[in-house]
């Protein structure tokens, strides 16, 4: 669905694929489900089609809630050009996520004991 979109990569995530485009992860896919980012600019859009929130269980922990991905509404995954809308938006989301991040430390390589 996205192929015409391009410059989309997946990665393999705990049990799941994430799908990142420009160094950003925008969408989730989890079980049987595609999850997107989102902010106060997409979130309504997802509230009114009725999508609920990314939830997985965590061990003895119970449900964790990631209110930052929201489950793809079914009529989307039906129209490559709406899917494409959304999949910006939400790759928007992500990047502007992406700049509010602090810089990360680099982790220092460990010597190696031989």
């Amino acid at each position: 669905m996205l192929e015409a979109w391009g410059g989309v990569s997946a990665r393999r995530m705990f049990s799941g694929y994430g799908l990142f485009r420009q160094g950003a992860m925008f969408g989730l896919i989890a079980g049987d489900a595609l999850y997107l980012r989102v902010d106060e600019r997409n979130r309504p859009d997802f509230v009114a089609a009725g999508a609920p929130v990314f939830r997985y269980r965590r061990g003895a922990a119970g449900e964790v809630e990631i209110r930052g991905y929201m489950a793809c509404p079914p009529d989307i995954l039906e129209d490559a050009d709406r899917m494409i809308g959304w999949a910006q938006a939400a790759a928007s989301a992500a990047l502007a996520a992406k700049a509010m991040k602090p810089a990360g430390r680099r982790r220092r390589a460990r010597k190696r004991r031989d």
